[in-house]
């Protein structure tokens, strides 16, 4: 059996199946102390309430849950979806890592190898990132109360700076690609900033990601189309 008939015969079936196992026992985790309280101590919310608290986070956060999936699906892979969204903190410390990692092993994301290795960048990522939150959660108070105005100040940049080098990363392989996308973004920001697209309700939360995450997909798709006629 070869490597290609392996990854899908072997490992892709065995690998969906633990993430879905582990993502429903993730589902069970999150609403079992809500149970626990409704069924141990009779606790229960008042059902307005609880749809009030529902649409409010939906309104919030909803398009999240369509804009995420598809834009770090090239990058993560089947797999790592799973793993990244299991493990949370998926834009400022998993799609970097099984970046670097993709870099670092020079593996193309989208194929199977770069499936591989964002898996274990990830994987390492998690370790590290609950061993120090740990550690953070102890100490962070303290080492927080002595850090400098600026340097906390700071830190509201960090996640911009890790997208910005990450850009850099990718861009610089394909300047003019890259070049493209990040014009188009501008505009596209610049046209809900106006107003343009104030018809769509929330458009400033989800547009111009999802714009430009299709944008990029569909010139990608064009691209490889017209080489591979040619």
């Amino acid at each position: 059996m070869g490597k290609n008939d392996f990854y899908e015969s072997e490992y892709m079936p065995k690998m969906h199946r633990i993430g879905k196992v582990t993502g429903f026992l993730g589902v069970v985790c999150s609403f079992l102390p809500a149970v626990m309280l409704a069924v141990v101590y009779g606790l229960l919310p008042d059902p307005a309430a609880l749809l009030t608290a529902f649409i409010a986070a939906a309104s919030a956060f909803g398009f999240l849950w369509i804009v995420e999936p598809i834009s770090y699906f090239t990058v993560l892979g089947p797999i790592g979806t799973y793993m990244a969204f299991m493990s949370g903190n998926i834009s400022n410390m998993r799609v970097p890592c099984a970046s670097m990692a993709q870099i670092a092993a020079g593996v193309e994301p989208g194929t199977e190898k770069g499936s591989v290795i964002s898996i274990l960048g990830m994987a390492t990522s998690i370790v590290i990132n609950v061993s120090v939150l740990t550690i953070g959660v102890i100490l962070g108070s303290s080492v927080l109360a002595k850090m400098p105005a600026g340097v906390i100040e700071a830190l509201n940049y960090l996640l911009p700076a890790l997208f910005g080098a990450l850009l850099m990363q990718f861009g610089i392989r394909k300047v003019g690609f890259a070049s493209g996308i990040l014009i188009f973004s501008i505009l596209i920001y610049v046209a809900i900033k106006a107003g343009i697209f104030a018809w769509l309700p929330g458009a400033a939360n989800y547009l111009g990601t999802l714009a430009s995450v299709f944008v990029a997909i569909g010139v990608t798709l064009a691209t490889y189309k017209k080489q591979a006629d040619h």
